[in-house]
């Protein structure tokens, strides 16, 4: 199918997905599965495969580099222990365990490891896209788990991919370098990238140049990694972290404005894609399958999807009660998990486009010069897998979150109150010596301490939950009237180039101050 038909194809589809699944109350990439899979019956489409390529190098770095911006850095370091474990000894026993099943439902242990190792690591666009109503603490665990397990999974993929190919030897020490080399080499790579990127973003002044920067960022860490036979995912999670920290300190106003105009239309765009591309693969690898591989395929989805929540619920559990049993200090209780909200990060345990890329991976030959054996058979249920586990897991998922009657997690609001509260008192005290410094007038001091005496008592009166309070109130009728007049000038403006009194030129001039201007007030309403 010609690029340009599949493009327009793929941005429908994508339209048509998050609409539907709006007016159903579905999350989207259920639909967004759903209708890949009927897009994968137009024949035009039908020949059309994804590269594994395009999810690892292209894909795959601006999503891992945005979700490490955007998680929290506190959460990961209070609760370490458990996303290493998750991250490397879960993921391990996971592809184990689907090896053992896969094995013993005819598969040779080499294709079975490939198949193990690529169903093992959760995936963290699926993760983000489907467990947002869960608390903050529980969502950062899962998504810090499925931005660092892909880098276990792809070792023991690439040792089983050499084993059966006859590349590789396995011993217990060069297993051990591989791994040293992989998470050694990757964190160091993302450490060199991210000093790199905080160097030049202090040097360059344009938004368009220091965002080019941002962008290029995570391919190059990708890159690097994988030159270097490194995991060029935790490459990336290292970079995105590091910047997390530093980019507040950092950015200018200027150029993050731009990036938040820019990275979440591009994640999504790239999120929503990648759903319906999996729907689309599924129907390919169908039509290679013979009839008797097909049946064995399905009992092998049903098999391996039945063993990932088996083994995701036993390590939560059983990890959780052995740390237990070790751990007693009384911070450690203060981290404990109920078991109610242990069974929803099971079944939360979402695959992804991760673990078909790896599928699609597998080389079509061995050194022989003979086919990989059952390569079709893997990628078929890896797709199945993924469907699977975004569908079924997708739609239980609310159901079982309203059962287990969590806690509402308001942490973010007292927080972000908290900021706002102490942001304004601190602003409010160094006010007269900034003034004195600057040689502003009285009234325009007076003017500005009013103003954020103002947004004080507002802050203050939403942490007390008073919704009626007179500070509320007059904040809200000051942004009505404001946004009001807004709409007047934009009115006025957009008149006066209708009349040929100003140029189109100047009319986006003054339409981008109101739109600023506009998005911050409507910003600060939505917060109350």
């Amino acid at each position: 199918m010609p690029g340009l038909e599949l493009v327009v194809l793929l941005g429908v589809t994508v339209l048509a997905g998050n609409v539907l699944a709006r007016r159903l109350d579905v999350a989207p990439p259920v639909v967004l599965l759903a209708l890949g899979v009927l897009v994968g019956l137009v024949p035009a489409v039908s020949q059309t495969q994804l590269p594994p390529e395009v999810v690892l190098l292209i894909f795959l770095p601006v999503l891992l580099y945005w979700e490490s911006l955007t998680t929290s850095s506190r959460e990961i370091r209070s609760n370490l222990r458990g996303i290493v474990l998750m991250s490397t000894v879960l993921v391990i026993l996971t592809a184990w365990a689907v090896a053992a099943a896969g094995h013993a439902l005819g598969l040779p242990w080499g294709p079975a490891w490939v198949l193990g190792a690529a169903v093992a690591p959760t995936d963290a666009t699926a993760v983000g896209a489907l467990a947002r109503a869960l608390p903050r603490r529980q969502v950062t665990v899962l998504r810090a788990e499925s931005l660092i397990n892909d880098g276990t999974a792809l070792v023991i993929f690439g040792l089983a991919v050499g084993l059966t190919v006859g590349e590789e030897h396995l011993t217990v020490p060069h297993v051990g370098v591989l791994f040293l080399l992989a998470y050694g080499g990757g964190a160091a790579v993302g450490v060199a990238v991210a000093w790199v990127n905080m160097n030049l973003r202090r040097r360059l002044q344009d938004p368009l140049l220091g965002n080019l920067v941002m962008i290029l960022a995570p391919f190059t860490a990708y890159l690097l990694a994988e030159l270097i036979h490194a995991s060029g995912v935790l490459a990336v999670v290292v970079s995105g972290l590091i910047m997390a920290q530093v980019a507040p300190r950092l950015i200018r106003a200027e150029h993050r404005r731009q990036a938040l105009a820019f990275w979440p239309l591009a994640t999504f765009l790239i999120n929503a894609t990648l759903f319906v591309l999996v729907g689309v693969e599924l129907q390919y690898a169908l039509r290679h399958m013979s009839r008797p591989d097909l049946e064995d395929a399905l009992v092998a989805i049903g098999v391996v999807g039945v063993v990932l929540v088996a083994v995701r619920f036993a390590f939560l559990f059983g990890s959780a009660y052995l740390i237990r049993a070790i751990d007693r200090r009384p911070e450690q209780r203060l981290r404990r998990m109920s078991d109610r909200a242990r069974v929803v990060s099971g079944f939360a345990g979402f695959r992804g486009a991760v673990s078909l890329a790896v599928a699609l991976s597998v080389p079509e030959i061995l050194d022989s010069g003979a086919p990989f054996p059952d390569r079709d058979f893997i990628v078929f249920v890896t797709s199945g897998v993924i469907v699977v586990t975004l569908v079924v897991q997708g739609l239980l998922l609310p159901g079982v979150v309203r059962w287990a009657r969590l806690p509402r997690d308001t942490s973010v609001e007292e927080e972000e109150i908290l900021a706002e509260t102490t942001a304004a008192e601190e602003a409010l005290r160094a006010l007269p010596r900034l003034a004195a410094e600057l040689g502003t007038s009285p009234n325009v001091a007076q003017w500005l301490r009013q103003e954020y005496e103002g947004q004080l008592a507002a802050a203050r009166a939403r942490g007390a939950g008073t919704d009626g309070d007179p500070a509320l109130l007059h904040n809200r009728h000051y942004n009505e009237l404001r946004l009001a007049l807004i709409a007047h000038k934009r009115a006025t403006v957009v008149r006066l180039r209708d009349e040929q009194r100003i140029d189109d030129t100047v009319l986006r001039r003054l339409q981008t101050t109101l739109d600023y201007e506009e998005v911050r007030l409507a910003g600060s309403e939505d917060v109350e």
